[in-house]
């Protein structure tokens, strides 16, 4: 299959490309490399996908309206995997607008690309950010999700409803996978692993927020990535049974469908903490800090129908999935534990 990739440059996006490749599929990988975070890191991720004969990457703003319709005009692809997006829950009360545009101007052209061009399938990136407000665990894609805290949970579930409206007016199947606290190597520099494996190397204080109680779903980047690609290959039907007058969030009568996807079985963030110490072999001094605006106490997925669907099932510990980041981090930047 001929697929393109958003966000091929980023995190996820770029072990997603990866895989695909490696099972023959040919890909074409768009990235803007914009410096929310050290785009050094883009350019290293990027740099292990070029010798692949079958990849190309096309740097571009997913919000650039003229170029995205030239490129789904150009290229004719299979199926889309969208995972470009302006990251970060605290980054979206200091800077609304750049949401916007990625968030929803990007999506908007994904999904009117996909529309005219005839595209089998399009998978986009959610978040479990999107469950805001809601204290039932474990999340699931079956809850209402009307009551975000912070603006990136909203341009998520904005994505979702845009989603929705293509797949119910165009039979454009489309399916949203709800991502819960990805970790792994090449991680983003903002997220906790990174920070806290940074600092207590450098002999630096960490932040511990929520005076370190609170839990969250850390999902190993492989896990996620299989996740995605089976997905892809399944592509989105309606749910026969759907009843409007008992409305399920999580499918419908059109061929659009809403996954979790993360590892439940959800973390103590003093727990996560003790494993980075355990791996870098050094203990941290931590600021004990309560929880920061925007943030959730909890973070615990169902994913009861995407391994029911897709045959989804996480297998990496957090015991190993650190213990790859940090091998991963002192090799990049040529540290010595010792």
């Amino acid at each position: 299959m001929k697929i393109l990739v958003t966000g091929a440059a980023g995190f996820i996006g770029s072990f997603t490309t990866k895989q695909l490749l490696e099972r023959g599929d040919t890909v074409v990988g768009v990235d803007n490399f914009n410096d929310y975070y050290d785009v050094s890191l883009k350019e290293a991720r990027a740099a292990t996908l070029d010798p692949h004969e079958q990849f190309r990457m096309i740097r571009a703003d997913i919000a650039d309206r003229g170029a995205m319709e030239k490129l789904f005009a150009d290229e004719k692809f299979d199926k889309v995997v969208h995972l470009a997006a302006q990251a970060g829950v605290r980054y979206s009360i200091e800077n609304p607008h750049s949401y916007i545009e990625s968030n929803i101007v990007g999506t908007m052209n994904m999904l009117e690309g996909c529309r005219h061009q005839g595209v089998q399938h399009l998978v986009y990136a959610s978040s479990s950010s999107v469950y805001g407000a809601n204290t039932t665990m474990p999340f699931s894609i079956h809850q209402n999700v009307d009551h975000p805290l912070a603006l990136y949970g909203a341009t998520k579930k904005a994505n979702e409803l845009m989603a929705h409206t293509y797949s119910n007016l165009y039979d454009l199947p489309t399916t949203g996978l709800r991502f819960f606290t990805v970790y792994g190597p090449f991680g983003r520099p903002d997220m906790a692993l990174f920070m806290f494996t940074k600092n207590i190397i450098e002999g630096k204080p960490i932040d511990v927020f929520n005076y370190g109680r609170h839990r969250r779903d850390f999902t190993y980047v492989a896990d996620i990535v299989e996740g995605v690609i089976r997905t892809m290959d399944h592509t989105a039907e309606p749910n026969v049974d759907w009843d409007a007058a008992n409305p399920d969030p999580g499918t419908s009568r059109a061929p659009y469908r809403i996954y979790n996807i993360g590892n439940q079985q959800p973390v103590e963030l003093m727990r996560y903490i003790e494993v980075i110490e355990e791996c870098v072999g050094r203990t941290a001094e931590k600021n004990m800090l309560p929880l920061q605006p925007g943030d959730v106490p909890d973070t615990f997925a169902d994913t009861e129908d995407l391994a029911k669907d897709v045959g989804y099932q996480p297998s990496t510990s957090i015991e190993t999935g650190v213990r790859n980041f940090i091998d991963w981090y002192v090799d990049y930047y040529g540290i010595d534990l010792k």
